[in-house]
């Protein structure tokens, strides 16, 4: 029999080695964890989140998913230079007056994953202040002394059977609706949301104000002139069912998103080439003679657009962002602020919106 200090010395190195190999297995787990966590970042914002994705069609023809999901994408934004611009709280509190060159933003996504990304202080930059924005009942508003505010909606057949009149009573001035959208699959097949119809014309019933977005997975150029085409055959067409007050008064949105929990064939389309496919489908947009809108998020502001040619053309942006304040420096006219807010008219989460008017 082995002297007890020797027998406690293998029994200590049998211990340590457990405990090496326990924290070791955690590590492991851990990393498996955070690659499921980086795999949904690679949405938007996503951003996307928006969402924590808005549910997805199953089938490959209907493989897609709904703005709003876009504040957690990692292909949705990015980023350099030595200043931290950003507070505690992770909302952006930049005085652009006095910034003299590009800059280091630090924002989160919608998981609360930090980035940087570089700022172009020469870009079109909003001048909307912080301590403007109210935020009661999870409504947000703003009013100074430049802008105010207006509250709206974004739906798709996944809100089902909206009530756009109890919508227009409790205050709601402006909805923008999903025509269609491209799968993610292989196919990408373009298809009408099955929804459009209806919404269309109980929105424009209500009196509210309506915009049109379309779900993009295009690759290059032609298949974002494709789903323009798709866009403009549609309001066509519903036009002469119904009659021309049925027309999109806010604008046409383009909607580029990254795919959270399944492979796209967007995976490995470069930030080039989403900007030409923007410029394409906008520019399109424009020559038809509709105002052309970009949906994006701080993710694709960074990593995704180049936003120099964006602001170049001139088109109007839909941000979207959950954070309590919006974390873009950037300008934009509507903000997408929650995916899961809760209203008299749609049930279950909805996405609220507001639009900045100048005064």
């Amino acid at each position: 029999m082995l002297p007890f200090c020797i027998r406690e010395f293998f029994c200590f190195g049998m211990k340590k080695k457990l405990i090496v190999l326990t924290i070791s297995l955690l590590t492991l787990v851990s990393v498996i964890c955070l690659g499921c966590v980086s795999r949904h970042d690679l949405k938007d914002g996503t951003k996307e989140p928006l969402s924590v994705p808005t549910p997805a069609e199953t089938s490959e023809e209907e493989q897609t998913a709904d703005p709003g999901n876009i504040a957690g994408t990692s292909d949705d934004g990015g980023e350099p230079s030595t200043v931290n611009t950003e507070p505690d709280d992770g909302t952006s509190d930049v005085n652009t007056d006095s910034v003299s060159g590009p800059f280091t933003l630090d924002f989160v996504d919608v998981f609360g994953e930090h980035y940087e990304t570089l700022i172009d202080p020469e870009l079109p930059m909003h001048a909307y202040d912080k301590g403007s924005f109210v935020t009661k009942d999870g409504t947000v508003t703003y009013e100074d002394e430049s802008f105010f505010s207006v509250p709206g909606v974004d739906v798709s057949r996944y809100q089902g059977d909206v009530d756009f009149v109890k919508l227009k009573e409790n205050g709601f001035e402006f909805v923008f609706i999903r025509l269609g959208y491209r799968g993610y699959g292989k196919a990408g097949s373009i298809r009408l949301d099955s929804r459009f119809d209806e919404n269309m014309k109980k929105a424009i019933d209500a009196g509210l104000d309506v915009g049109v977005y379309f779900f993009s997975q295009a690759v290059n150029e032609d298949e974002a002139r494709e789903e323009a085409d798709f866009v403009f055959a549609n309001l066509k067409r519903i036009r002469e069912e119904f009659s021309d007050e049925y027309y999109p008064s806010l604008g046409i949105v383009f909607d580029p998103e990254s795919i959270l929990d399944d492979v796209a064939r967007t995976d490995d389309v470069t930030a080039e080439q989403f900007t030409l496919n923007t410029i394409t489908f906008l520019d399109a947009v424009r020559a038809e003679g509709y105002e052309p809108i970009l949906y994006c998020n701080m993710l694709w502001e960074a990593f995704n657009l180049e936003m120099k040619k964006i602001y170049e053309n001139g088109y109007q942006v839909w941000y979207a962002d959950y954070e309590p304040f919006p974390q873009t420096p950037y300008d934009f006219t509507f903000w997408q602020y929650t995916n899961e807010g809760r209203i008299d008219g749609i049930d279950g989460s909805a996405d609220i919106d507001i639009r900045f008017i100048p005064k």
